[in-house]
């Protein structure tokens, strides 16, 4: 296989960052990038294509298994049961610990299989409303959602976990219980931080509060049976040997769900719906494969690994680093996940790294950085709370703070103490 220079890998990144940030589709961004990377990087045109060709078709099958998703992901959300999911947590929660009900709300939404941009722009309306009551600041508000979704992200069986588990080769189920801990470190810090915040920036103005029509919601136990159902056929591997491919437990689930919720004659809309929503994160997986072939072969593996030995840190921290460099590169949990796990991922088993320590670390580090403006979710976060983006940048710190909790925790668990081996 052709060997591109670690300066042509730098380029392809460049490349699709820039291009990315003047609004250019990020599949094309990172295409463009990949192919302006593999010339640059002594490849010729013939060699580049090829490298493209084979690192999309090493993303294939988590690009199948996500539009399987499609199908939970599309009866959550359509049917309504993602809105009695969070208007049911913050009912039990209660308004006095307001900050602390949104970011746990957001976290299930997104732990059950809610996209993060999505979960968040759901909770959202309950949160304009509580704010404006508890003259609470939207900058409060946003971070706690978004905190919540960082953290619910890496216990979901979403996109990034579906990347993660692909490339490594092991159960889904494990690479989402092994961010359950980490994740509620960060469902920690995310409370603490929002609180901080309460009364930093602009307030909710009682016009922007929306009336929210529950009447044809079904009831929670309803709901929460489609992601519950879909858990526990992903769950047979581990606890019976029963191996259920995501590809099956997802769209079964959701189906189950369908008809638990007594919206059976609705499942071809809510699945359309679904595979609306997983198409352009599919799309975007493609493009990240032949960004992620360039890369792969190239010299920036050895650099990065060179770099850690000439610095004396451990190995394994090859795992959180690149996450976090891929999703600052994609400003994408999902990107950042899928370039990290589809490079590194032999790299680490190489370096005696375990399959789920890696996969569980990569996902992890990915959340660090994936917040940036040049991504769609600082975006649709923001415009969710109708907050200016100068006051919107003022939350990347915070959001960064999160990240860096959830990969620090979970770099402790599987490097530190190999909790994996």
């Amino acid at each position: 296989m052709t060997t591109v220079s670690a300066l042509g890998a730098i380029v392809a990144l460049v490349v699709a960052i820039v291009l990315i940030l003047r609004k250019i589709s990020p599949a094309y961004g990172m295409m463009i990038g990949a192919l302006v990377g593999g010339l640059v990087g002594g490849a010729d045109l013939i060699q580049t294509v090829t490298l493209m060709v084979t690192g999309a078709q090493g993303i294939t099958n988590a690009v199948l298994r996500i539009l399987a998703a499609g199908v939970l992901a599309g009866v959550l959300i359509e049917s309504g049961a993602a809105n009695t999911i969070a208007e049911t947590v913050v009912r039990k929660v209660g308004e006095t610990r307001a900050l602390l009900a949104l970011a746990i709300a957001t976290m299930l939404l997104t732990a059950v299989g809610v996209f993060i941009d999505v979960a968040v722009i759901t909770v959202a309306p309950i949160a304009l409303s509580i704010a404006q009551r508890a003259d609470l600041s939207k900058m409060a508000i946003l971070l706690a959602m978004i905190g919540g979704g960082k953290a619910g992200n890496v216990m979901s069986p979403n996109p990034n976990s579906i990347a993660a588990a692909d490339a490594f080769n092991v159960p889904l189920t494990s690479v989402m219980m092994a961010g359950v801990v980490p994740g509620i470190f960060g469902l920690i810090v995310a409370y603490f931080l929002a609180k901080r915040l309460v009364n930093k920036g602009s307030k909710v103005d009682p016009a922007e509060v929306i009336s929210h029509q529950s009447g044809t919601q079904p009831g929670f136990l309803a709901a929460i049976s489609a992601p519950l159902v879909a858990i526990a056929l992903l769950s047979l591997r581990p606890i019976a040997g029963i191996s259920v491919d995501p590809l099956i437990a997802l769209p079964v689930g959701g189906l189950v769900g369908a008809i638990c919720m007594g919206r059976v004659k609705q499942s071809n809309a809510f699945m359309t719906a679904g595979l609306a929503r997983m198409a352009p994160v599919a799309i975007m997986l493609l493009g990240t494969g032949t960004l992620a072939g360039i890369i792969a072969n190239s010299g920036l593996k050895e650099v990065l690994i060179d770099g850690l030995a000439a610095s004396g840190l451990p190995p394994y921290l090859l795992a959180p680093i690149s996450g976090a460099i891929m999703s600052m590169a994609t400003a994408s949990t999902t990107a950042g996940t899928a370039i990290a796990s589809s490079v590194f991922s032999h790299t680490l088993l190489e370096l005696g790294v375990t399959a789920l320590a890696g996969a569980a670390m990569i996902h992890a580090g990915a959340t660090v950085m994936d917040h940036l403006p040049h991504g769609s979710f600082f975006h649709a976060t923001g415009g969710s709370v109708n907050m200016q983006i100068k006051e919107r940048l003022k939350l990347l710190p915070y959001e960064t703070i999160i990240g860096l909790t959830i990969a620090t925790v979970s770099t402790l668990m599987f490097g530190v103490f190999g909790l994996a081996g």
